[in-house]
């Protein structure tokens, strides 16, 4: 027994985790511009989306992905490697060896607190057009294209990209994503994350701690003013994507990315004031 570590419940409780999650929303409605409710010095942002115009005179620091190679190679730098891994396979030790060569030191990065990546759309984008060009994506047979084997390959490198962002220790890791209104049979909208494929989507909220919809809510009353808002838990009047496993966290709550992760740590409820976020 003397190799078994056991952690105990004093010793677990007393470790600051970071929080993982996920925040979706419709085009435009503010996501990336939540880096202004951050601390610049210690958040770094994974721009996946060319969107910095939005962000453009905040203060923090940024790396800019534009291939899915360089997507698998920051995660690997920023969570270390992973002993499951066989050194063949990508976030293995071999792999964070070869990034440790190409980035430096990852003493580096201590200062960053919270990741935040814009956006996990985008992400599966290039995991899709990488995916298309790998053996899997071709018939053994006639060597002519298969969508099946892409799309399944698409499913393990976008499982395996989060979950290694999510293994992340004491950091914040939030991801940012699109989501789409859509008509059922009977004309009635619900809402699904635009993630390419059906594996991320689905298995996500089964990954990060929270699920979050950045949305406008329209109150009742003439004069009344919309607001934007986060959607924290369901099932929601709205049928918005949300999930909160801190069990802290109101069903609306506002809009502010780093007084929601005060409230998950400690239970401090924002003033009533912060809970107004206005259109202008």
């Amino acid at each position: 027994m003397s190799g078994l570590k056991i952690i105990s419940a004093d010793q677990r409780m007393a470790e600051q985790g970071g929080i993982k999650g996920v925040i979706f929303g419709l085009a435009k409605i503010g996501k990336t511009s939540l880096l202004w409710t951050l601390d610049p010095a210690s958040t770094l942002f994974v721009d996946l989306e060319a969107g910095g115009l939005s962000v453009q005179g905040w203060g923090g620091d940024s790396i800019a992905v534009r291939d899915w190679d360089s997507a698998r190679n920051i995660a690997c730098f920023l969570g270390g490697p992973n002993p499951a891994r066989r050194p063949d396979q990508t976030y293995s030790q071999a792999h964070y060896d070869y990034v440790l060569k190409e980035y430096g030191d990852p003493a580096a990065m201590g200062k960053y607190q919270t990741i935040f990546v814009d956006s996990i759309t985008v992400a599966s984008r290039l995991a899709l057009q990488w995916a298309k060009g790998q053996p899997e994506a071709f018939s053994e047979r006639t060597g002519k294209p298969d969508m099946r084997g892409a799309y399944g390959l698409l499913g393990q490198e976008m499982i395996g990209w989060v979950t290694q962002l999510q293994h992340i220790g004491s950091r914040n890791v939030w991801f940012v994503g699109l989501l789409d209104e859509k008509r059922d049979d009977f004309n009635r909208s619900y809402y699904e994350p635009q993630i390419e494929g059906s594996k991320t989507g689905l298995e996500l909220p089964g990954i990060v701690d929270e699920v979050v919809t950045m949305t406008e809510l329209k109150p009742e009353g003439e004069n009344a003013q919309p607001y934007r808002a986060f959607i924290c838990s369901r099932p929601n009047p709205w049928g918005y994507p949300a999930g909160d496993r801190s069990g802290k966290l109101d069903q609306v709550e506002a809009p502010h990315l780093g007084r929601l992760m005060d409230k998950i740590r400690d239970g401090r409820r924002p003033a009533a004031a912060d809970y107004t976020y206005h259109i202008q």
